[in-house]
């Protein structure tokens, strides 16, 4: 009785075609494997290096030229800070918009006493946090004993406002600033 269940099925016709029956159909070979194989990673390396090389040619963000000079003249800053702290000067600064576009910075300096500082020469800079290409140098001027102006042409957005104080060369006065132009 298996043997007539058995032979009964073995004449119905198969679920999937046959070889023979799939005229036209590609098989599937090793090669062909390969071949898709190569194409797939070759499409995922070539726009990994499309993103590689967009991340690695843009990127404008916080960095230094030497961080081992840097490291080096850690102390040193660390020296200016204390002295430039004793001093208890009094550094007002202002940024307003100016009326053609940008920036107008406008800085009084006096002593601890309040009296102001005379003989100084001011160096300001506009420096974006996220892009050292944006950085701008605001050129000032003294247009009376201890106050400086200068305007800039920056945009809109986050800024660090950068004041140094020096006299005969020598840096007095440093700050950094975040201040947002509107």
């Amino acid at each position: 009785m298996a043997d007539d269940l058995f032979a009964h099925h073995s004449n119905a016709p198969l679920p999937y075609p046959s070889p023979a029956q799939r005229s036209g159909a590609h098989e599937l070979t090793g090669r062909m494997v390969l071949a898709l194989l190569l194409a797939f990673f070759g499409v995922i390396f070539f726009v990994n290096g499309i993103l590689v090389h967009k991340a690695l040619s843009t990127f404008g963000g916080v960095e230094t030229d030497s961080p081992y000079h840097e490291g080096q003249m850690f102390g040193r800053e660390v020296a200016l800070a204390k002295a430039q702290d004793a001093q208890h000067w009094q550094i007002d600064a202002k940024v307003t918009a100016a009326a053609g576009g940008g920036a107008m910075v406008n800085i009084a300096a006096r002593d601890a006493a309040g009296k102001v500082l005379t003989g100084m020469d001011a160096t300001v800079s506009l420096e974006r946090p996220t892009d050292r290409r944006l950085d701008r140098a605001v050129v000032v001027s003294e247009d009376q004993p201890g106050h400086f102006r200068g305007t800039a042409d920056v945009n809109t957005g986050q800024w660090d406002l950068v004041i140094e104080l020096s006299r005969q060369g020598e840096r007095q006065f440093r700050s950094v600033n975040r201040i947002i132009l509107h």
